[in-house]
């Protein structure tokens, strides 16, 4: 998208929208469909916020999802409502987990067909019994998920509502009242299967498996219920073609998507507001009815003049790759095309993630730091240039754990540094070869590898903290002060439609939908 595309010519519009990620799209292309004039302000010279394709690599034809990298949560009534040219591909591996065990090379592959998932579980742990407390388990969330996910478009249930909707006791104890580290326990012997499930209840959330602030259930809860299924899927394109779609949306629907504006005040007496606007010629103000904010909750207090909420902190790294062939794995039994296709998970079992945390909580970063990988362009080789398919060139993109923002804080640099080496360390441990033989160079003759800290993040995206949900997630329902969508503030015209609203976090467009459905039945009356 050119630099300082779009003119907001007029100063008055029905909606603001401050921020052109894909929240902020989704709820520009939903307003502007139903008629309203919309304006949107985005800070960087292009919209997609953290849902954006990049090539980062200098003279390479490799079109990365630089930071998202998954769909799960995304509804596909979001995509037809729109109209959107977007689809996901399923991959044909869940996941891979490698370890050493008596001495010898070995794994759990999940994926591939019932059979041959079953038969990895009874070679690895010696029996059918974690294999059928697998099925019961993900049965159960199964379950949950077509009850729960349909919500996330509707008007918050209150808890007792949607406990009632969930209508399964056992799951609603075990996501909703009691640490998933209990449930986990109570199902699971193996101490890697334990691992494995534990890990989406620690995606960019620094919590022990016993947390008493149930905030990794939350991170569980979200992962598990998208899509109904659960299933996380690989964009098509890149996470780019997501919101290049959802720009095009917006656009073709009369919305002004105004980049290199940065919104630095917003003036509300509830009625009516007023946004100052900031570019490289000067300020400008545009004037609404309503005012959405597709940022932090730390974002929209700064520019309303209200007290900060609680600060938020990242605790993820995460690293882009180009490699010029998959690694060799030291477990012969497995294909490196089918490991590195699902989740590849590392120094991830439930030992291992309990002493990260607990490491990083003192203040060290984890010995062993956790860390999960996966291989977009195996399911989607469109981000790769023609040469680069040609020579078997790949992606991986890692995502690691237990890191918290606090530990860069004396030195991002080099802690950065210190975090990738030891986090590769762990990879390798596991490899035939050393990744390093396998990264493919630059233009310049630089090793194709970038790595993100929260800080880092937090810089790029202003994501506070470097968190990925802009704060810890929230239930999908109804509390105390939570207006009827879970985006109101306290300011009745201004909406929050950032991951930091209720039932945001990860790329869903459900916080975009949910600030617009406000917005229409307002001026609905």
């Amino acid at each position: 998208m050119p630099a300082h595309e779009g003119d907001p010519g007029r100063r008055a519009y029905d909606v603001v929208i401050v921020g052109g990620g894909h929240n902020g799209l989704v709820a520009a292309a939903y307003l502007a469909r139903a008629g309203r004039s919309v304006l949107v302000l985005e800070r960087l010279e292009h919209t997609g916020g953290a849902a954006v394709s990049t090539r980062p690599f200098t003279g390479v034809d490799a079109r990365l999802s630089r930071y998202s990298y998954l769909v799960s949560l995304l509804p596909s009534k979001i995509v037809r409502d729109l109209g959107l040219d977007f689809r996901v591909q399923r991959r044909t591996i869940s996941s891979y987990t490698p370890v050493e065990r008596d001495g010898r090379a070995t794994g759990l592959l999940v994926g591939g067909g019932e059979a041959r998932t079953r038969e990895a579980f009874a070679r690895l742990t010696g029996g059918e019994r974690e294999y059928e407390a697998w099925q019961r388990f993900y049965g159960m969330t199964g379950r949950l998920a077509e009850r729960v996910f349909p919500t996330l478009t509707e008007p918050l249930p209150t808890r007792e509502e949607l406990r009632r909707r969930v209508d399964d006791e056992e799951a609603w104890r075990a996501l909703f009242e009691e640490p998933v580290g209990v449930a986990v326990e109570e199902r699971f012997t193996d101490d890697l299967v334990r691992g494995v499930v534990l890990t989406d209840a620690l995606i960019g959330t620094f919590a022990d498996a016993h947390d008493p602030s149930l905030r990794q259930n939350r991170c569980l809860l979200y992962h598990v219920i998208g899509g109904g299924t659960g299933a996380w899927d690989v964009p098509v394109g890149g996470m780019g073609a997501l919101t290049d779609s959802l720009a095009d949306a917006a656009r073709s629907a009369g919305a002004v998507l105004a980049t290199g504006h940065e919104a630095v005040r917003i003036d509300t007496d509830g009625r009516g507001a007023e946004v100052t606007y900031r570019t490289a010629d000067g300020e400008g103000v545009a004037a609404a009815r309503h005012v959405l904010v597709n940022a932090s909750p730390q974002a929209l207090a700064a520019l309303t003049g209200d007290a900060p909420p609680a600060p938020a902190e990242g605790a993820q790294l995460k690293v882009n790759m180009l490699l010029e062939r998959l690694p060799r794995l030291r477990d012969t039994s497995v294909d490196p095309r089918e490991a590195f296709a699902g989740t590849f998970h590392i120094a991830e079992g439930y030992a291992q993630l309990a002493t990260a945390h607990a490491q990083a909580a003192a203040g060290d970063l984890p010995a062993a730091p956790p860390s999960e990988i996966y291989c977009h362009s195996l399911t989607d080789p469109t981000i790769l240039g023609p040469d680069l398919v040609e020579r078997g060139c790949q992606t991986l993109t890692l995502f690691g754990l237990h890191t918290p923002a606090r530990l860069f804080a004396p030195d991002n640099d080099a802690v950065r540094e210190d975090l990738l080496k030891a986090t590769l360390a762990q990879l390798d441990a596991h490899l035939a070869e050393p990744l390093a033989d396998c990264l493919a160079t630059d233009a310049d003759g630089r090793p194709c590898i970038e790595a993100k800290t929260p800080l880092d993040l937090e810089r790029d995206l202003g994501l506070p903290g470097g968190n990925i949900f802009h704060r810890d997630l929230a239930w999908p329902y109804a509390q105390d002060g939570v207006g009827r969508w879970g985006v109101e503030t306290p300011h009745a015209n201004v909406l929050l439609c950032g991951a930091g609203a209720v039932r945001g976090g990860g790329v869903s467009g459900v916080p975009g939908h949910n600030a617009a459905m406000a917005v229409l039945e307002d001026l609905a009356g």
